[in-house]
């Protein structure tokens, strides 16, 4: 059984921000790093957020994503894994991250029950890919992601957002093919996404994934069937390689009729929609085991909300300011 919304889609994939805070300045997300004080309340605990996960897996979610900001930049991450990983329905267990201390985290964390990871990885150029974050983090993200691989993980995805001029040519994608031809890593272009704060570099640096499409497609890759618990990555597979290539495209027609997902702030606020223009506290009913029911009833009845569609073809991103807020 999983909870429905008025379109009929069903929802079994919660993705749970634990903190705004991150320490890279990407371009397309905090170019001048992360601000202090915007955060208005404090970060969810441990405890809050796994009664949160206990109350969604009892209406169906069995898929939970950690993200940020960045995740790891919190001190109790593997905490927060453990109790979630805990929590009875929970099936999947994910976390996003900019990978800059999976080298020190990632046993831990696939010990506390976390089995897919999602890394940042915008270039596979150095230069490029520190221009970018603005760190000089490229060597500890890449060992990182082979600590996941001899780890013997066998759900990493790498996450480049795709730019005008930066990665979208033929160059840039038979270079990150070549990166998966013997690793079982999936690799998805996602398309770059207009908010509140990176308007002119949207307007210089926005290009269609189809773009991209037309070069996988040019050289032998063909497209996968999407199967159920599927995020909305179009994937592509090739017999001479052993990982994938996908691509996000929000602005695609259609791109919401497959929703599944639904996001909770750090500080608990139910968001409907990436790009939507309101939140739904949730944090009241987090403070006692007691008050699932009410959890429940508060998510259901708020679920009746939810629009069929985002409006991003429409200039409209909701109340976005940048993607490091809630997570992508």
């Amino acid at each position: 059984m999983y909870l429905q919304d008025s379109s009929g889609r069903n929802f079994h994939y919660l993705r749970i921000s634990v903190t705004d805070l991150c320490n890279f300045r990407c371009t397309y997300c905090l170019p001048k790093g992360y601000q202090k004080g915007l955060r208005s309340e404090s970060e969810l605990s441990p405890v809050e957020i796994e009664r949160l996960v206990a109350g969604f897996s009892s209406m169906g979610f069995w898929k939970i994503r950690l993200t940020g900001g960045e995740p790891t930049s919190r001190g109790d991450i593997v905490e927060i894994a453990e109790r979630v990983g805990r929590v009875t329905g929970v099936r999947r267990l994910a976390i996003s991250s900019n990978g800059f201390r999976l080298k020190t985290l990632s046993r831990a964390l696939v010990a506390a029950g976390v089995s897919a990871f999602n890394i940042s990885l915008d270039s596979l150029d150095r230069a490029t890919f520190n221009r970018i974050t603005g760190t000089g983090k490229f060597d500890d993200v890449k060992s990182g992601i082979e600590d996941l691989l001899s780890l013997g993980v066998g759900a990493v995805k790498l996450n480049a957002v795709l730019m005008r001029d930066v990665n979208d040519q033929v160059a840039d994608v038979l270079e990150f093919a070549e990166f998966v031809r013997e690793r079982p890593i999936s690799i998805r272009f996602i398309e770059l996404m207009r908010t509140g704060e990176n308007h002119e570099l949207f307007s210089s640096h926005h290009v269609s994934s189809s773009v991209l499409q037309k070069i996988f497609l040019e050289q032998g890759w063909s497209r996968i069937a999407r199967q159920n618990g599927d995020g909305p990555a179009v994937e592509f597979r090739h017999p001479k390689y052993r990982g994938r290539l996908g691509l996000i495209a929000p602005y695609a027609s259609g791109f919401c009729e497959t929703c599944n997902r639904l996001r909770v702030s750090s500080s608990g606020a139910l968001r409907l929609c990436l790009f939507g223009s309101g939140e739904h506290s949730l944090r009241q009913y987090l403070q006692a085991d007691s008050q699932r029911d009410q959890l429940v009833e508060t998510v259901q009845e708020v679920l009746r909300l939810k629009l069929p569609t985002h409006f991003l073809n429409e200039g409209d991103y909701g109340i976005t300011r940048n993607l490091s807020t809630i997570g992508g």
